[in-house]
């Protein structure tokens, strides 16, 4: 069967719970996956066929696109800051703004006047270990450690760090209850759980449904439990000096940067995404 002519089955079969930008997203992202064929590829050989075995897998992703589950837990991988990642159920699916925060990290390391060797980096709540690996990925010389408090997602984080060659130090700990790092970093930085059930009603359906719930929500009556924690823990373990990054709830920007003050923070700066959410914390002690 002409690729092309399965594109038509492909958008007409899904067009009832999803725009046309979603569904070629699926589709290009699909045949990559399955064909290691881009956009262009197909625009410049229209007669590219697929398989009586190509066309089953593309039917189970129509199938599972039509329950809305994510195409990067049905194609089991994405991309974050121009590096694959494996992704499954036990992880959050990494998302463009986390990319900014990974991007400040990297620029605020360019600017300053540190030894690169020298410099200890900490990720707490890693996933799929993104945060991590990039940082690794793109400052080498950097000691790279990341905490989660579950055993599967740490599994999938040391697989994406084989998957793109680099070394990360991975802990299962549960922050909550952790009262000592054990040692000095100078970046610690994290993106915690921080969606309050209230905003639920926001959320799409297929992440509702399909993401890990423990990576993202915390009761409306303490939505800063996590940042509390952590700020908290990084009064103690950051170098002189050091710094503390945090991706954050868009609607408690200002509550988040008062808390991180009242630990004795200086120079708290609030970034916004490309979205002009409030979306970032840089603190330094």
């Amino acid at each position: 069967m002409l690729i092309k002519d399965y594109k038509t089955t492909f958008f007409r079969e899904l067009s009832s719970l999803y725009d046309e930008k979603e569904m070629e997203s699926f589709f290009y992202l699909t045949l990559e996956s399955f064909h290691d064929k881009k956009r262009i590829d197909l625009a410049l050989n229209p007669e590219m066929v697929m398989d009586s075995l190509q066309l089953l897998r593309w039917e189970s992703v129509l199938v599972e696109l039509k329950k809305q589950k994510p195409i990067q837990y049905i194609l089991g991988e994405t991309e974050f800051y121009g590096l694959p990642f494996l992704v499954n159920e036990n992880v959050l699916i990494p998302r463009p703004e986390t990319e900014e925060l990974v991007e400040l990290i990297i620029e605020e390391e360019a600017r300053g006047k540190r030894q690169e060797a020298r410099v200890r980096i900490l990720d707490i709540g890693t996933g799929s270990g993104c945060i991590p690996i990039a940082l690794k990925k793109n400052l080498p010389n950097a000691t790279v450690y990341a905490i989660d408090v579950s055993e599967k997602a740490l599994a999938t984080a040391q697989k994406n760090a084989e998957l793109n060659k680099v070394e990360v130090n991975f802990i299962l700990k549960n922050i909550l209850e952790t009262e000592d790092l054990q040692q000095q970093f100078d970046i610690i930085v994290s993106n915690p759980p921080y969606v309050r059930n209230l905003e639920k009603a926001e959320i799409n359906p297929n992440v509702l449904e399909f993401e890990p719930h423990l990576a993202l929500f915390v009761e409306d009556n303490d939505a800063l439990l996590f940042y509390r924690k952590i700020t908290e823990l990084a009064k103690k373990n950051l170098t002189p000096n050091g710094q503390l990054y945090f991706e954050i709830n868009q609607y408690l920007g200002k509550e988040t940067v008062e808390l991180v003050k009242s630990f004795g923070f200086k120079n708290v700066l609030l970034h916004k995404d490309i979205y002009g959410n409030d979306r970032m914390i840089l603190a330094a002690l």
